[in-house]
């Protein structure tokens, strides 16, 4: 579409992307019809289309009002609508664009402020988050209906990890609220890998990737994070680690984009590429894997979610249920699988209705199936889903880790024989 930006708005660190980004955009509505805020609210301006509307009169100089960003506010990121776009529109950096310029424009209430610095003080530190969530389990009879939700219902304890001894490495990254709500899921991921000669390396110095800050408009700190995980990851990328692996599919799809969004700084611009690069979410690791020689036979009956993450940001939709197939899991038909539950990273706290009520018509999807259990593959899915108290959720690598553990002993003799005492 025709676009000419302000004076101001050409002053923008990101002015040129934006305005190319505009421009790809043919206004064909076809982002409308996938839409999940739309279908929802059946407001144009709910939708893409209408978001991109807003965000032009913006940067050509229209004055942003509370309504404005509210529109704004309420897209889950899900990029359905990318999926579903015949021009290629980048919508999710559109967006990230937009909401920073309206951010410094339109003031939020007291309350709004409170709540999301609160979100990033809290949610992007694990220890502290750790903490808060073995009080919640505590006093979880006291808690509000509205916390008890966030918190995981029956969390299994994490399985022994075993030590790094193969010559294959990779790094992992462990995230900043799933070692908290759903400690076992990195250690089960380190047993399958290690059960195909693949060792998993520590990273002490790694945290949250990021994403937290960034999509609660925080950009600056959100990318002070990446360069963080860079620097934390970078000694064992130069001794010959091939992949950083992540088990939620929100914090792999941030990673995926640490090389576009430190593309302008020069320090960190080709390091951040290079991360972008190794950036592996686990579906990718094991469909490349000899998993039949591991012998393992599924026998529950599933259904998978696949979040938006995995499927629109990623394009893996169809990897994990290639894995759990292969394995022998029996998996359910889910209609309009291609729709966000509605966890969307922070969103179900800060639009609780919207949030509810996509989960509440996620699960009667999943659950037309009569699946044994639900599995996904992203820790805010997972506890979203699980938090309305029906059908048990769990991360998927977890069912594999549990068959693995029932596996006959002679395909234990046949793991993968390269291993080595050396030091990485």
């Amino acid at each position: 579409m025709q676009t000419n930006l302000s004076e101001q708005a050409r002053h923008l660190p990101r002015a040129e992307e934006a305005e190319r980004i505009l421009r790809s955009c043919v206004h064909c509505g076809f982002c409308t019809a996938t839409c999940p805020t739309y279908q929802l609210l059946g407001d144009e301006l709910d939708g893409p289309r209408g978001r991109i509307y807003l965000i032009k009169q913006v940067l050509e100089g229209a004055e942003p009002s509370a309504s404005t960003r509210e529109h704004l506010d309420r897209c889950l990121s899900c990029r359905n609508c990318e999926t579903t776009c015949p021009s290629g529109v980048d919508y999710h950096n559109l967006l990230d664009i937009g909401r920073a310029v309206v951010e410094q424009q339109v003031p939020r209430t007291f309350s709004e402020r409170v709540m999301r610095r609160g979100l990033r003080a809290v949610v992007p530190n694990a220890a502290l988050f750790g903490a808060l969530a073995k009080a919640g389990r505590t006093f979880y009879p006291l808690l509000p209906n509205s916390l008890q939700s966030k918190l995981p219902r029956h969390p299994h304890p994490p399985v022994e990890r075993p030590k790094p001894r193969h010559t294959r490495r990779m790094l992992m990254l462990e995230g900043c609220v799933q070692p908290a709500l759903s400690p076992n899921t990195n250690a089960a991921a380190t047993r399958v890998l290690d059960r195909l000669g693949i060792s998993v390396i520590p990273a002490a110095d790694a945290g949250c990737c990021g994403a937290v800050d960034y999509h609660l408009n925080a950009q600056e700190q959100g990318l002070e994070r990446a360069r963080r995980n860079i620097d934390a990851w970078w000694p064992s990328i130069q001794a010959g680690a091939e992949a950083i692996v992540q088990t939620a599919s929100g914090c792999g799809a941030f990673v995926r984009d640490y090389g576009h969004l430190l593309e302008r700084d020069a320090q960190y611009a080709a390091k951040a590429r290079r991360v972008s690069e190794l950036s592996r979410d686990l579906s990718e690791v094991l469909r490349d894997e000899p998993l039949e020689e591991l012998h393992l036979h599924g026998d529950r009956r599933l259904a998978f979610h696949c979040p938006c993450t995995l499927q629109h940001a990623l394009k893996l939709g169809g990897a994990v249920e290639g894995v759990l197939t292969r394995m022998g899991f029996s998996l359910t038909a889910v209609p309009d699988s291609h729709l966000c539950c509605g966890s969307a990273g922070t969103y179900s706290l800060t639009q609780p209705e919207l949030s509810i009520r996509l989960r509440d018509n996620r699960l009667q999807a999943l659950e037309s199936g009569r699946p044994e259990v639900i599995v996904t593959a992203n820790i805010g899915c997972q506890t979203h889903l699980d938090g309305a108290g029906r059908t048990p959720v769990r991360h998927w690598i977890e069912l594999v880790e549990e068959a693995l553990a029932d596996a006959p002993l002679e395909s234990r003799q046949d793991e993968v024989q390269a291993c080595s005492t050396k030091p990485f």
